[in-house]
């Protein structure tokens, strides 16, 4: 191998696929280097743990020898991030052996044998393919990756769930305390069809995503998922339990409604939640014509707060009672200026989207399950 590559495109590309390099490689050392693949005057760079696998190609300036190598990544990039953008030169001087070269100096690293690189295990040939802008996928996993779970028992749940139909795609995350939908009409597919992207592959995808228009490609089975972005592919072993059925778990005909600016109910709760019990985080919604009363206790430390806000409210007099970090994770992540929220009664889960001026801009539901007042 002998090639020579801008200092600055070959560590933007390894910063693109160091994500999936492990922090334990466990009985897989080799799983610490990225795998070089130098052909016709491109460097394909991969970086795996498995479980997740990231590749991308860089553009070479000159080559001379091609060649397959796996390369120390802590070492090779630590040194790539201290040298200023300018050409180096990358050759194997022997069997074991590579030098890195720059204007004014060089370091020989140690390689390993392509061959000891695993197998990259690509969606089957019974794969279906379904097409989104990148933006709807950035979009989708923002709007829900928050609710997942980390549930040993229930592995379905740590991930989120493309629920994709034609001309449209729901992506759903639960922790059984909170349920999230978002749904979008903007994909390519006559095909209903579904997988579960877990939540830690999912925070790595929408790292690569820009929030464009560009077209990403998805190339899914039963097991694997293959993402086609730009310059980038990423790998991905999909969860394989059965997702509940969440459409099953939507309230319907919740008659107490109520309407109200959502960064002022953000901002109440937040103010009036400092004083709920570290415990329970517990706090108690009342609302009443016209009104609602936002309340919290700790009688441990003796500490307490109330805050009455004016808001549409259409119902019988209800109060209810919410872990405050829920409800405020869900009012942060929706992105509109009016929230209706509705209710049947104490018991049973509320639901919260956007105002019906604003449901067109953001298509989201959220399920949110009480605690019970006392």
């Amino acid at each position: 191998m002998d090639f020579n590559v801008s200092s600055a495109e070959l560590l933007k590309g390894l910063m693109d696929v160091i994500k999936a390099i492990p922090s334990k490689p466990g009985g897989y050392p080799i799983l610490e280097n990225f795998l070089f693949v130098l052909k016709d005057d491109s460097l394909s760079v991969t970086a795996s743990d498995r479980e997740l696998t990231l590749c991308t190609t860089i553009p070479v300036s000159s080559m001379a020898e091609e060649g397959e190598i796996a390369v120390p990544a802590k070492h090779f990039t630590d040194i790539l991030k201290e040298l200023p953008d300018q050409p180096v030169r990358i050759k194997t001087t022997s069997e074991i052996s590579f030098e890195l070269i720059w204007n004014s100096g060089s370091s020989t690293l140690p390689y390993f044998p392509a061959e000891d690189y695993p197998q990259i295990e690509m969606a089957g040939n019974d794969a279906i393919e379904v097409k989104f802008p990148s933006h709807t996928l950035l979009e989708g996993i923002n709007k829900t990756i928050y609710a997942t779970a980390d549930d040993e028992m229930r592995p379905a749940m740590n991930g989120i769930y493309f629920d994709i139909e034609p001309g449209q795609v729901t992506f759903v995350a639960s922790d059984s305390h909170k349920l999230i939908c978002y749904t979008s009409a903007e994909v390519e597919t006559e095909l209903k069809a579904s997988f579960i992207l877990h939540k830690k592959h999912a925070s790595v995808l929408k790292s690569i995503l820009d929030s464009g228009d560009e077209s990403v490609s998805v190339n899914f089975d039963a097991k694997t998922a293959v993402f086609h972005s730009a310059s980038t592919i990423m790998v991905s072993h999909l969860i394989t339990a059965k997702y509940p059925k969440y459409r099953d778990v939507i309230p319907q005909n919740n008659s107490n409604i109520l309407k109200i600016d959502r960064q002022l109910m953000l901002n109440t709760t937040r103010r009036v939640a400092v004083c709920s019990s570290k415990s329970t985080n517990f706090i108690k919604l009342h609302m009443s014509e016209g009104q609602i009363e936002i309340t919290a206790q700790d009688l441990g430390f003796s500490l307490s707060a109330y805050e009455k806000v004016l808001c549409d409210y259409n119902g019988e007099d209800l109060s209810i009672g919410f872990k405050s970090p829920f409800l405020i994770e869900i009012l942060a992540n929706i992105n509109c200026d009016t929230i209706v929220m509705k209710f049947s009664d104490s018991r049973r889960a509320a639901i919260i989207v956007p105002s019906e001026e604003e449901s067109d801009n953001e298509k989201v539901c959220c399920i949110l399950m009480p605690i019970m007042v006392s």
